[in-house]
């Protein structure tokens, strides 16, 4: 296997976004436990190790988004992978959108 240069964001990664990626992997465990797979199915199912699927279920930010994306795709969950950055429901880009607006429109006159 090759040697892959150590990234400087995982360390740097912060703690709100680590708890999160935590609560990910505790739900995805939990999804596939309610489901009865076992973690060697799971495994198989999307294409890589047991260790693999253990990291992912603890949350593990050196994982690939890609081998969540697969495992919540095994789950029948996926679609959910759309709603994580949702414009409509981006708060903050709302936000400074509407303070850009202008605050009166003139018309052009007939």
């Amino acid at each position: 296997m090759a040697h892959m240069k150590a990234s400087r964001a995982i360390p740097a990664l912060p703690q709100v976004a680590a708890r999160a990626l935590r609560k990910l992997g505790a739900d995805i465990s939990a999804a596939r436990r309610r489901r009865r797979i076992p973690m060697e199915l799971m495994a198989e199912r999307a294409l890589v190790s047991r260790n693999t699927i253990a990291r992912v279920e603890r949350g593990d930010p050196r994982v690939s988004m890609g081998i969540y994306a697969t495992v919540l795709f095994v789950l029948g969950m996926a679609e959910k992978l759309g709603e994580i950055a949702d414009v409509s429901t981006d708060r903050v880009g709302l936000d400074i959108e509407e303070e850009r607006l202008p605050k009166r429109v003139r018309s052009h006159g007939a």
